[in-house]
């Protein structure tokens, strides 16, 4: 699969756990907050629009909505 694809992946697997747990991108901006880490709402749009972002800032949103566990599914 080429990058392209693998970052349309990643993000819809964030954008799939933020909409199953009715989280907006200001609702994950709050929630990011909590734990230190400071992300505009445009921000925060703009790097999950790009697809492009660390796997650190992944598994902060991941963290930061209460995601503990994430199912990857075969395409």
């Amino acid at each position: 699969m080429p990058e392209k694809g693998w970052q349309d992946r990643i993000k819809g697997l964030l954008k799939a756990e933020l909409k199953r747990r009715n989280v907006s991108y200001r609702g994950l901006a709050e929630k990011l907050a909590e734990f230190g880490i400071q992300e505009t709402e445009t921000n925060i749009k703009n790097k999950i629009s790009r697809g492009g972002f660390t796997a650190v800032f992944f598994v902060q949103c991941l963290v930061a909505i209460g995601c503990s566990t994430l199912r990857l599914e075969d395409s």
